[in-house]
């Protein structure tokens, strides 16, 4: 029995390794991992618990419980249909290119390098201040936890850049000397999370001796401290959930250790993001059903209110820290899972000569099995990004809306490439979303994703100082500027897209991008 199945792995492996050569690389990573695990990384790079919690001064400033629940409804719906629509197209081309790949293959020969050099250094930054955002959030919401016995207790910059720092290591440890039990790892995230929903979902219930209404928790609405007009605060407050969703594209970075990609990944995609949705609704209520006084919440120097939700539900600081116990561990499932999906995506983008010292960061440690360097460079990177918290709090912060900018953006243009060109490169996808569902999902996503750009550069509460304005715009335009002068110095005459590609007259005498490639390049051998 153990031959045959022996057998039946080594076949598979043969198969898969076959159909990334004809994507145009070599296989180099092991493929160990499942479509339990691919769900569980994503899952823990969501963290819904964890990411709604550490925003949640956003929600409670800009609607409280109305834009907290159904915000958070609305965008699980509307996260379902990017999902379904990245999902779609992953099963086509499951490489660890993941987007840029995509936008490269579904554009024509004219536009393929452009499209492509343009979505990977989206989402190379989508996933480098994600990463950065979970960790330096995790940072301060274990330093909050102080606040429990010292309730005057604020931290240093310091104090809170060291912290993030202790988190970065712990998380680059667990990369390097724990990537062998990655498949545990994210199976056991999945178990934790859902245990700590259920205990919190208990504990609130049971040892709270006062709690709201079910119709304050559903229909409460209050924006007045974000000076917004009260139908647009409803708006910006959804940030709270769009950044909490959206680590779900970042997985297709693992497609090259996984076995079955074109399905496995898919299915684990969406999976993902539904279970994250029911989480998020499952811990939500009873937090929103045990609320204190909101203005005191929203006052309180660390910034994290949780704890002192916690703290107030269960009435001792002890019991308090307790609760926030298990969403700490759902911070080191979310911060190592995103840092692996970020130096996967770092070695596949170097892996095609996209970025500078690119033969350092593909390089692969044959001893330890998975890119090293790019995920050192990502610890690095993001280790550096933490420094700018020294100069403005309102300045790091603006991470947070970043990472949702760039990632969502990464997310939009292969979908709405596809659109444009009428679906027909994911017509016999395996995962197919069929004829009518496929263009809804599409035009959903390309329709949200035009509006979340502009709607989460804007401030969490008007009027704005240097301290509360929302700079996401100008680091997200620090970033594009870095990335526009490196294709002029090096792009537009070296970067041809992630293949050497070979096209076929298209529709209306366009030539379109197949999958036939001649791959010729050094970086892909």
């Amino acid at each position: 029995m153990d031959i045959e199945k022996s057998c039946t792995a080594t076949s598979a492996n043969g198969r898969e390794e076959q159909q990334l050569a004809q994507l145009g690389y070599k296989q180099e990573l092991p493929r160990k991992l499942s479509m339990m695990s691919i769900l569980g990384l994503s899952f823990a790079i969501m963290a819904a618990p964890f990411g709604l919690s550490t925003t949640m001064v956003t929600g409670l400033t800009d609607g409280q419980c109305v834009t907290i629940i159904w915000g958070w409804v609305l965008v699980s719906l509307i996260s379902l249909c990017i999902a379904a629509s990245l999902a779609e197209i992953c099963s086509v081309y499951p490489t660890s290119g993941g987007v840029y790949y995509w936008s490269a293959m579904l554009s024509s020969k004219k536009w393929a390098p452009i499209n492509s050099w343009t979505t990977g250094w989206l989402t190379l930054v989508g996933n480098w201040t994600v990463t950065t955002s979970i960790n330096f959030s995790g940072g301060q919401l274990i330093l909050s936890a102080i606040t429990l016995w010292k309730p005057d207790f604020v931290p240093t910059a310091w104090q809170t850049v060291l912290m993030f720092w202790a988190v970065m290591l712990c998380c680059t440890l667990v990369n390097l000397f724990g990537s062998k039990f990655l498949n545990l790892i994210n199976t056991v995230c999945v178990w934790w999370t859902g245990a700590s929903v259920l205990i919190i979902l208990i504990v609130l219930s049971v040892m709270t001796p006062t709690r709201h209404s079910a119709g304050y928790v559903l229909g409460h609405y209050d924006a007045s401290a974000s000076g917004w007009p009260s139908g647009w605060a409803f708006f910006v407050g959804l940030l709270q959930a769009a950044y909490t969703l959206t680590g779900y594209g970042m997985v297709a970075a693992m497609c090259e250790e996984v076995q079955n990609p074109e399905r496995e990944v898919p299915k684990g995609m969406v999976l993902s993001v539904a279970a994250a949705g029911v989480t998020g609704v499952v811990f939500l209520l009873p937090v929103l059903f045990v609320l204190p006084n909101i203005p005191e919440l929203l006052e309180l120097p660390s910034g994290m209110p949780i704890g002192a939700i916690f703290m107030h539900a269960t009435g001792t600081p002890g019991g308090g820290f307790g609760l926030l116990f298990l969403l700490l561990g759902i911070l080191g499932f979310a911060g190592t899972g995103a840092l692996t999906a970020a130096s996967r995506c770092t070695y596949a983008f170097a892996r095609d000569g996209a970025i500078p010292g690119s033969k350092i960061w593909s390089h692969v440690d044959q001893k330890l099995e998975l890119p090293v360097n790019a995920l050192l460079l990502c610890t690095a990177v993001c280790s550096l990004l933490g420094l700018i918290f020294f100069g403005s709090t309102a300045a790091f912060n603006a991470f947070t809306g970043v990472a949702t900018i760039c990632l969502s953006a990464s997310y939009a243009l292969p979908i709405f490439i596809s659109l444009i060109n009428n679906r027909r490169h994911v017509q016999n996808a395996p995962y197919s979303l069929g004829k009518y569902f496929g263009y809804f999902a599409n035009i959903v996503t390309s329709i949200w994703i035009c509006f979340a750009v502009v709607l989460f550069c804007m401030p969490v509460a008007i009027p704005v100082s240097p301290e509360t304005m929302n700079y996401a715009s100008v680091v997200f335009m620090g970033f594009f500027s870095i990335a526009a002068i490196w294709y002029l110095v090096y792009g537009y005459k070296n970067f041809t897209g992630p293949t050497s590609l070979s096209v076929i007259p298209g529709i209306e005498g366009d030539s379109q991008v197949v999958e036939e490639q001649q791959f010729t390049t050094e970086g892909k051998k």
